[in-house]
């Protein structure tokens, strides 16, 4: 069905008078005398047959239609500006990801070689949970902990994992832990974001032990180094420490695992949705993840880059 569309220099003209409700500033923004412009604005007013400003004198005010035209089509050039200039700037600019410490150091770092881009990533850190405000974050797309929705923001569920206890190789040595028992009586670190450890003796089959019996850090991957240093034991999650647990930093105890939840997903701004780089990166560690048995459930199966 084709398009019925206005001319687009005249919408462009009426987007930047509603801004500012001035013909001139308007002028001087789109480089095109007031007369230009006031003539674009009556040829929008006639393609609608209907008025999209109240004229008083010098004084322009938007009509009940104006406005809500106006808020559309600002939302729309907005969006129509970030497209174009992420498809001329694609391969020139840096493609900044905000995530955790944790994240960066144990999972994307490792494969970044095997994004064709990778070399272009500047990563930045974040030591609380990452800001969602793109407007301050100075970033393209954040890895985030959960999936939770915010407003004008894309969050696709990435990655879900269960929870096992961890421990160095050494403290296990020294402590003898062999049984889930003897977890009763080593220290235990916990995770102030999700602390597990209850749910995991219950699935155990284990009365859990007075809690808290060791330190309490903000996060999964704070307790993870802590564990790394011989600190105590951690619950870690599986799709995190699989590289550590493999170079035997940490070893797995026992074979009870909290049941599998989303841990991470993707977000970036709804307006740059068709961003060439954001698509490809998320299509990329949503690849990444598939691979290795981790992909959490979409909320929206199609919602995903292709």
């Amino acid at each position: 069905m084709a398009r019925k569309l206005p001319p687009f220099a005249a919408v462009r003209a009426f987007e930047a008078v509603a801004r500012s409700l001035s013909v001139k500033a308007a002028a001087e923004e789109l480089c095109l005398t007031p007369s230009a412009v006031s003539h674009q604005l009556r040829a929008l007013e006639e393609y609608f047959d209907t008025a999209l400003f109240e004229r008083r004198g010098n004084r322009l005010s938007l009509t009940l239609t104006g406005r809500a035209y106006a808020g559309k089509m600002t939302t729309l050039l907005d969006a129509f500006d970030e497209s174009t200039r992420a498809i001329r700037e694609a391969g020139h600019r840096p493609f900044r990801v905000l995530c955790t410490p944790g994240f960066a150091a144990r999972w994307l770092v490792p494969r970044l070689d095997r994004l064709r881009f990778g070399n272009r990533v500047r990563l930045r850190v974040s030591s609380g949970a990452p800001s969602l405000d793109f407007s301050s974050n100075d970033s393209d797309l954040v890895i985030q902990w959960a999936d939770a929705p915010v407003a004008g923001v894309v969050t696709e569920p990435l990655m879900q994992s269960g929870r096992f206890p961890v421990i160095s190789p050494a403290l296990k040595a020294a402590e003898a832990v062999e049984a889930p028992e003897d977890l009763c009586r080593v220290t235990l670190i916990h995770d102030e974001t999700m602390d597990a450890w209850g749910e995991w003796f219950r699935l155990a089959g284990i009365m859990p032990p007075v809690f808290p019996r060791g330190p309490e850090f903000p996060n999964c991957e704070l307790a993870t180094t802590a564990a790394e240093r011989r600190q105590g034991v951690s619950l870690a999650y599986d799709a995190v420490v699989r590289g550590t647990l493999a170079e035997g930093r940490l070893v797995r105890l026992f074979d009870t695992v909290v049941m599998p939840f989303v841990i991470y997903s993707v977000a970036y701004p709804q307006t740059r949705s068709a961003d060439p780089m954001i698509r490809e990166f998320s299509q990329w560690v949503h690849d990444e993840v598939a691979q290795e048995g981790d992909a959490a459930p979409s909320r929206h199966a199609d919602s995903l880059p292709r």
